[in-house]
Formats: structure tokens, C-alpha cells, sequence
């Protein structure tokens, strides 16, 4: 029983929650920053660039064998214009990411008050017997 006590203890610790919740949150900002790319960012692009379209890009290793309409082998590619428009969406999504969490510690920042200043500390024994010393001297 041991096992399962452990496990619950650990389920229930306030970071693996907060991990979670941010697991979640952060599949469905992503979703939305692809959605961003390409939907309203990459249709841009492809105006300025006179229709152009990243995921059309890529490079024929061997052509497809067809006997009649019937595709014997299929065609055999690297889609690397796919894989740079994913890398395209990584670094928006990055990007994204980054403006957040740097708005996220501004704000925090101005929630937190501003730390007490800590208590001078003790002097040690030796600089309070030579105080001491220093003083009967004085008094001399």
C-alpha cells in the first residue's frame, strides 16, 4: 500500500498540478499560434511572395512507377518544404511563448513587495572583545 500512498502524495504536490495545467494551457495556445501561422501569417506570405508555398517544396528521389492510372511504386520524396514550414511555426510558437512568460514576471514583478531589508548581523566575539578592549582604553 506503500506504493499507491507514495504516488497519491506525489499526484497531488502543488507543481505537478501546476505542471498540468500548464500542459494543457500550453497545447491549446499552440494550437492557436499555428492557427495564427497558418491561417493569417504564412497566406500573407505567399501574397508578397507571388503565391509561394513552403509545404509544396521538395526534392524527388525517386519518381513514381505507374502502369496505366495504377501507381505500381509510389513516388519517394523529402518534403523539406514541409519541414521548414514546421520550423517556421516552432519559432513563432517560441517567440509567442516568450512574449508571454516575459509579461508574466513584469507582472509579477509588481505584485511582489519589495523585500525588507535584512537585520545588520551579530558581530563576531572577537570584534566585540576588541570593542570592549577599545573602550576600557578610552576610558584611560
Amino acid at each position: 500500500m506503500g506504493f499507491f500512498k507514495e504516488f497519491k502524495e506525489f499526484a497531488m504536490k502543488g507543481n505537478v498540478m501546476d505542471m498540468a495545467i500548464g500542459v494543457v494551457i500550453g497545447g491549446a495556445f499552440g494550437k492557436i499560434v499555428t492557427s495564427l501561422v497558418s491561417d493569417i501569417i504564412m497566406p500573407l506570405i505567399g501574397a508578397v511572395t507571388g503565391g509561394l508555398n513552403f509545404t509544396e517544396w521538395k526534392w524527388v528521389i525517386r519518381e513514381a512507377v505507374m502502369e496505366g492510372e495504377t501507381v505500381v511504386k509510389p513516388e519517394l520524396t523529402l518534403t523539406w518544404g514541409n519541414f521548414l514550414q514546421v520550423v517556421f511555426d516552432f519559432i513563432i510558437i517560441a517567440f509567442c511563448i516568450f512574449l508571454v512568460v516575459k509579461g508574466m514576471n513584469k507582472l509579477k514583478k509588481k505584485e511582489e513587495p519589495a523585500p525588507e531589508p535584512a537585520a545588520p548581523a551579530e558581530p563576531s566575539e572577537d570584534i566585540k572583545l576588541l570593542t570592549e578592549i577599545r573602550d576600557l582604553l578610552k576610558k584611560d
